[in-house]
């Protein structure tokens, strides 16, 4: 109980800071635009604009910064991503985002691995990663 009370806070607390995509510090990419994004997260291309693969992170379903993410990204109602992805895991066109619990472990995993790329909220963001692309709040 409270574990979950903590999460919530903690989620709450950030959910004010405006999210922020991250990669590895030493990612040579510099900045990705919205439309590479929606690219990468919605299972089109696995690869970063300079050809490197992608190791794209995301939050468990359900998590209150997934839905964020996504809907602020597509402009799409998460019931709607919902759905896409259900059509595109019955059909094995493409993989789901690794999906992770807190931003602690999507933090850790970029931080970890050179070619992973996650979201944050920019209060999350320590020197071990670079943000890529800001959402404006």
């Amino acid at each position: 109980m409270i574990l979950k009370l903590l999460l919530f806070t903690t989620c709450a607390a950030n959910a004010t800071s405006p999210l922020v995509v991250i990669v590895h510090r030493d990612n040579p990419n510099q900045q990705l635009s919205q439309h590479q994004l929606v690219d990468l997260y919605m299972g089109k291309y696995t690869a970063f604009p300079d050809g490197t693969l992608a190791k794209v992170l995301d939050y468990e379903q359900g998590h209150p910064l997934r839905t964020l993410f996504l809907t602020t990204l597509t402009g799409r109602p998460i019931s709607q991503i919902n759905a896409y992805w259900s059509q595109v895991k019955f059909s094995g066109k493409a993989s789901f985002p690794q999906a992770y619990q807190s931003i602690d472990a999507i933090l850790e995993e970029v931080a970890s691995t050179p070619d992973a790329i996650g979201y944050v909220p920019a209060t999350a963001v320590t020197e071990d990663v670079k943000v890529v692309y800001r959402f404006v709040q």
